[in-house]
């Protein structure tokens, strides 16, 4: 009986998981707007705060086993990390390359045994996956990803805490995906949320993140849906990891710094000039070094261990290159790091771009957000030693070019200038040097963007070309459309009680390949692929997958067809308020439901007699179409609403579009029901027949 009570309590257990499971399932799709991302975003904050204390941690435990225990060597640290001095001189010189090939050797063969997706820089990953497949980073590759770049980066190497610390949050906000049965829209939210709160908590700078997470994601575009979620996420997330570590600003509140005269503009100016064509050099040698490294006939740990080993060799050179720098940008806000020889100062910049991409470009695990800020600074430290007692109106102190320099030089190559600005501007403590940071950055883009670079190559260039939003853009017509109007009766429906041989059974007499399952309650528990029945014994819901997203009937096709395209089965089920299997729908549903809808919008429109007319106007404040929905504004019957442009962008409204002041309307229909419509729409404007025209109408019959 032992076995079999255990067995009962285990399955007892599931059931109540899966039961939860679907509840929150449930409510996410039934929240409202404001609910579902206030607890979801609060969620995301909260983990990836403690995931940014547990890997902020991790990495100061292993710069202090590595670095400096066995290495000898302790370099400096920011204001909010106790401003500890850099060491003099190395006690034990020759450790030091044999301790950053072995950190950088233990994290390869971590990455290479358990988790190889989380080699190199974790953010472009993150933005990949927002396009592509935002349910897809597995947990486990958050917990190497870790581990493998506290040992690379705390044993002497050249990388960032923003990329693991982002990949981690989104690697939660993908998981949360898939436990919540999110929409595709909804998955690539969280993630791009994970991101943003991730990498605002551990650098302390909030507002910064939540931009980040939305301007990332593209060259020339914001994923606008992911800024209120982003917002909520990152100050949570601010929250957690600031009562672990502390709440003041990266490296303190610099200020005292302003501008005294108009012509220091001009020395901002070049300066953003100059970032720009370093962020382009960085870019450029950072990918060139990654594709020669990936050339060379050895295995990926023994690339990594020798580049670590080369850093090594490097640091006793110039020990700015070792580790995060951010002690040395610490440094370069005063002129105690500018006492170095010119051409040492000049060099910094150089060094590091070299260090960074044999570090992380090799596969070594780690981030290029925070060396390209630690580069920003060495330029614009670099700049100010050239001017600095050779030109009028220079700054008695570097940090207002160490400032801007920041600004410029990363914000312009990762396409992310506006939060850029805001996350050094917290970082510092001080908002004095946005304005030449402005115009810094302003430069810095421009010269980037001559050839279209970017230093995060899963960017793509706006919403128009996204994966994730193509079928909007493309096919507005399906974003009018509902799951309801191409839903099918299910084929073959599961119990997750069936042995496997009659679940066999039941899906080869049905003639499919893939069926819904359904739990004790009739509830659905994922879905069963033919394929995998073929796999020995033991119980079904061993064999139910959750790669697939279920759907609702009020689901937009677009919004379903994405989600089909996400998955091998090309498939969903559909699910009512209780996530009972309610019917089903494939890609050949979706084509036949809109060539259905296509060719009726087609008829209506040919139906117009000759007293037809077009109609062309936009909505004025005051118009009582304003705030509410198509499917309850009270418009004719006989008007067929063809188009709503709205901030330059054209879609085909459906029945909850709500309407806003500004809206261009285009509709078809008879003149006196245009007309009405245009009272509608301008209460204050006279009515005209059909043969008037204005600005704002155009009744063609």
């Amino acid at each position: 009986m032992g076995p079999v009570r255990g067995t009962f309590r285990r399955v007892t257990r599931g059931s109540r998981i899966a039961v939860t499971r679907a509840r929150l399932a449930t409510w996410t799709t039934h929240a409202s707007y404001t609910q579902k991302w206030l607890v979801l975003g609060s969620v995301i904050g909260l983990i990836s705060g403690v995931g940014a204390v547990v890997f902020y941690r991790a990495l100061v435990w292993a710069n202090q086993f590595f670095l400096i225990d066995l290495g000898g060597y302790r370099p400096p640290t920011p204001y909010s990390e106790g401003l500890v001095a850099a060491s003099t001189h190395f006690t034990r010189p020759w450790a030091i390359p044999l301790v950053a090939g072995l950190g950088a050797l233990l994290g390869a063969l971590l990455v290479r045994w358990f988790a190889p997706d989380a080699s190199g820089h974790g953010t472009d990953a993150a933005i990949a996956a927002v396009h592509h497949n935002p349910r897809g980073i597995r947990l486990r590759t958050v917990a190497v990803k870790i581990v493998a770049s506290a040992l690379t980066i705390g044993s002497g190497g050249s990388g960032g805490r923003e990329g693991p610390t982002g990949q981690i949050s989104a690697g939660f906000g993908s998981f949360l995906a898939r436990l919540l049965d999110l929409s595709p829209s909804d998955a690539r939210v969280t993630v791009a949320s994970g991101v943003g709160s991730g990498i605002g908590a551990i650098f302390g700078a909030p507002l910064g993140g939540a931009l980040l997470a939305a301007e990332i994601m593209y060259r020339d575009d914001f994923e606008v849906e992911a800024l209120l979620p982003s917002f909520i996420a990152s100050v949570v997330g601010y929250g957690v990891f600031g009562s672990f570590q502390g709440f003041g600003p990266l490296f303190g509140y610099v200020s005292g710094y302003h501008l005294s005269n108009a012509g220091q503009f001009v020395w901002f100016g070049l300066l953003g000039v100059i970032a720009g064509f370093v962020g382009l050099l960085y870019s450029t040698t950072f990918y060139g070094l990654e594709g020669a490294l990936a050339r060379v006939p050895a295995p990926s740990w023994v690339r990594v261990a020798g580049a670590g080993v080369t850093v090594g060799l490097l640091g006793l050179v110039v020990p700015e290159t070792l580790g995060t720098g951010y002690g040395w940008i610490q440094q370069a806000f005063t002129s105690q790091l500018l006492a170095l020889p010119l051409w040492v100062v000049l060099a910094l910049p150089f060094v590091r771009i070299l260090a960074t991409s044999l570090s992380i470009g090799s596969g070594g695990s780690g981030g290029i957000f925070g060396p390209g800020m630690v580069i920003g600074a060495f330029v614009g430290a670099a700049w100010w030693r050239l001017l600095e007692g050779h030109v009028a109106g220079v700054p008695a102190s570097p940090a207002p070019f160490v400032i801007v320099g920041m600004m410029a030089c990363f914000g312009s190559i990762a396409r992310a200038p506006i939060a850029m600005m805001l996350m050094v501007a917290e970082m510092t403590g001080t908002l004095t040097m946005v304005v030449p940071g402005m115009l810094a950055v302003g430069a810095a883009s421009l010269v980037v963007r001559r050839g279209d670079h970017t230093i995060y190559r899963s960017q793509i260039r706006s919403r128009a070309e996204s994966p994730a939003h193509r079928m909007a853009t493309g096919l507005p017509l399906l974003a009018s459309m509902r799951v309801e109007q191409a839903l099918a009766a299910p084929r073959c429906v599961v119990s997750e009680s069936l042995a496997i041989d009659d679940a066999a059974r039941a899906l080869d007499v049905a003639h499919v390949h893939f069926a819904p399952v359904i739990d004790d309650e009739s509830r659905y528990a994922g879905t069963i692929v033919r394929e995998a029945l073929d796999q020995g014994n033991g119980p079904l819901s061993e064999r139910v997958t959750n790669t697939v997203v279920p759907l609702q009937r009020a689901s937009a096709l677009d919004v379903a067809l994405e989600a089909m395209t996400a998955t091998p089965l090309s498939w969903s089920p559909v699910l009512d308020e209780n996530r009972r299997v309610v019917g089903t729908i494939s890609i050949s549903d979706v084509v036949r439901a809109y060539r259905f809808e296509l060719s009726e919008r087609v008829h209506r429109a040919s139906a117009l007699d000759g007293s037809g007319g077009f109609l062309d106007l936009v909505l004025s404040p005051d118009s009582p179409l304003v705030g509410h929905v198509l499917s309850e504004s009270g418009l004719p019957r006989g008007v067929l609403l063809i188009a709503l442009e709205r901030e330059g962008r054209t879609t085909a409204p459906s029945g909850e579009t709500q309407f806003r002041r500004g809206d261009r309307l285009f509709a078809v229909g008879a003149p006196d029901e245009l007309n009405h419509v245009r009272r509608l729409a301008a209460p204050a404007a006279p009515t005209t027949s059909d043969t008037d025209t204005d600005t704002d109408t155009d009744f063609r019959p």
